[in-house]
């Protein structure tokens, strides 16, 4: 952690608007989990429990442990595309432990979930790049005034080397501009 970080504004009714965007964005690639995974509920598991908290429920040791066990899903996975799916149901759920600091591991905390889901979609048809734009873009057309809010709090991602990392610049880039990366 940054030693020299600042704290931000992040109220419990912030951290629900914000998981609210975080599952509509990871339930999109629930599919692709789903599809090579069918018997496993874990990360579907992981979105109804955040869901139930963005809709005014208690944040408590069990969204955590769903949030847990659908990492673990994604670690058995066996599919990378499967595994990127379960991820973003796993990071979604653990937004709601968001902490109110302003570093960039933050950042990545809170775009993570969707970067996963744009990944997972973009591994499932064969590595096209212009699947994963079209999911970032989703994700940033669905961005709420509240969620641009707590982004504009926090450092902006630098540009990495990684598809992740592209994934995460862009979203980035355009939840706090509403401005679409190019090609996105």
């Amino acid at each position: 952690m940054d030693r020299a970080s600042t704290s931000i504004t992040l109220e419990l009714d912030s951290l629900r608007a914000l998981g609210s965007w975080a599952a509509d964005c990871a339930e999109r690639a629930l599919p692709v989990y789903e599809r090579q995974v069918p018997a496993d509920a874990r990360p579907r598991a992981a979105i109804e429990g955040l869901r139930a908290f963005a809709s005014g429920g208690k944040r408590t040791a069990r969204l955590r442990s769903l949030a847990w066990a659908a990492y673990a899903a994604a670690g058995e996975a066996g599919d990378p595309a499967a595994a990127a799916a379960a991820r973003a149901a796993s990071l979604a759920a653990a937004v709601a432990y968001t902490h109110p600091l302003a570093t960039a591991h933050q950042t990545k905390h809170l775009l993570c979930p969707p970067a996963y889901a744009a990944l997972a979609w973009e591994l499932a048809q064969a590595g096209d790049p212009e699947i994963g734009h079209a999911e970032i873009r989703w994700a940033i057309e669905r961005s709420t005034p509240e969620v641009q809010g707590i982004l504009r709090q926090l450092p902006a991602r630098l540009a990495g080397k990684g598809r992740l990392d592209v994934l995460l610049y862009e979203l980035d880039g355009g939840v706090r501009s509403r401005i679409f990366p190019q090609g996105a």
